[in-house]
This record gives C-alpha cells, sequence and structure tokens, in this order.
C-alpha cells in the first residue's frame, strides 16, 4: 500500500502516527462547517442523552454537549487513537460526568435498549458492515420516539465514488434513497432527506 492509500486508510480507522494525523484534521476545516450545517436539521433538547457513533476526533461531541448543557453524550469509536483524541477534547466535560467516550463498534453498541433520545453518526456510514444490521443496533439503543442523524461530506453523486472507494478499502458511498431504503428496513419512519447541492452534503434523520 502507498503513502497516499495509507494515508486516505486512515478516515476508517485511525492507526499510528497517520491516524492522529487524520483526526486532528476531523476537528476543523470543511468537516467542521458541514456538521453545523447538518446539526442545524436536528433539534436537540437541553437535557438531552446523546450517542455519537464513531466520534473521531471529539469535536463534535463538543458541538453536541453545548446544545444539550443539562444532558449527556456518549462518544464510541472502534479507534483507539480516535477514543484517545476525543477524550482529550472532552476532558472537562468527562470529569464533570456528563461525557463519556468509550471504544467499541457500530455493529455491536455496548448500551441497553432504549438509552438515547438522539443518536448521531457524522462521515461514519460509510465504513460500517452489515449496514442494515447496524442500523437495527441503533434503533434498539433509541427511546421510543428518539431520533437518528446520518451527516455525509458526499451524497453520492459527485462522481468520485468509485476512485475513493478503491483506494479506502471497506468504503461504500450511499445516497439518499439507499439509505432510506436502509433506514426504513431496519424500522425506522418518518424519514428526511437535506441537501447542500453545491457541497454535496447529506444529512438524514429518522424516528424510532
Amino acid at each position: 500500500m502507498g503513502l497516499f492509500s495509507k494515508i486516505f486508510s486512515n478516515t476508517r480507522k485511525p492507526e499510528g502516527f497517520l491516524g492522529r494525523m487524520m483526526v486532528n484534521g476531523m476537528n476543523g476545516g470543511s468537516h467542521a462547517r458541514m456538521a453545523e450545517w447538518g446539526l442545524s436539521f436536528v433539534g436537540i433538547p437541553k437535557d438531552a442523552n446523546v450517542l455519537d457513533v464513531g466520534c473521531g476526533g471529539g469535536a463534535n461531541i463538543s458541538r453536541l454537549l453545548k446544545r444539550c448543557p443539562q444532558g449527556e453524550v456518549t462518544g464510541i469509536d472502534y479507534s483507539p487513537v480516535s477514543v484517545k483524541k476525543s477524550r482529550e477534547v472532552n476532558a472537562a466535560a468527562i470529569a464533570a460526568g456528563c461525557c463519556k467516550v468509550v471504544e467499541g463498534s457500530a455493529a455491536a453498541l455496548p448500551f441497553e435498549d432504549g438509552s438515547f433520545d438522539l443518536v448521531t453518526a457524522f462521515e461514519t456510514v460509510y465504513f460500517w458492515p452489515s449496514i442494515e444490521e447496524c442500523f437495527r443496533g441503533v434503533r434498539r439503543t433509541l427511546k421510543d420516539g428518539g431520533r437518528f442523524a446520518i451527516v455525509n461530506e458526499d451524497d453520492g453523486l459527485t462522481g468520485s465514488n468509485e476512485k475513493w472507494e478503491k483506494i479506502i478499502e471497506g468504503m461504500h458511498t450511499y445516497t439518499a434513497d439507499e439509505l432510506r431504503e436502509l433506514l426504513a428496513a431496519a424500522g425506522f419512519r418518518d424519514i428526511s432527506v437535506h441537501n447542500d447541492a453545491k457541497h454535496h452534503w447529506l444529512c438524514v434523520t429518522a424516528v424510532k
């Protein structure tokens, strides 16, 4: 694997020095703007209990904490590098008892049924294995009426999908129609799609 492929493979599971560089990059720039855009479609109660799956560098945990100052935010990621960075970024909130970050997979969420008001997934469902089963797992952890929000940097319509899917092992860029179908099959309802045509950003929300 060449250096270029090694660098971008770290978007799937950050590891080592290149992984640390990747999670630092995930916390700023266009990623930050896209996350704020996606969250504009998600009303969050101040006392919400929120789970961020694939929390990466932890910046989105911080954004969620600002929106639910009386609630709690949990982050989960299967990359030890990401877990470490997320804990560093949110150290004060962890110390205050309103945040925790755990190591684990979207394929086997280690949480009780009906634990969360909201589950978010920023730029991560591209890499989820057996994605419909992962969606069922997300639904299981949500309270009745709870919501799932997916925010992707690529809506699958840019024409560059095949290039990146060849570079990054296990990646699949989903279109809005694909996500809508998968969410419905997993038992979600009231599925809404939001697009940013200029950037090809995609936000899909669904209700348990």
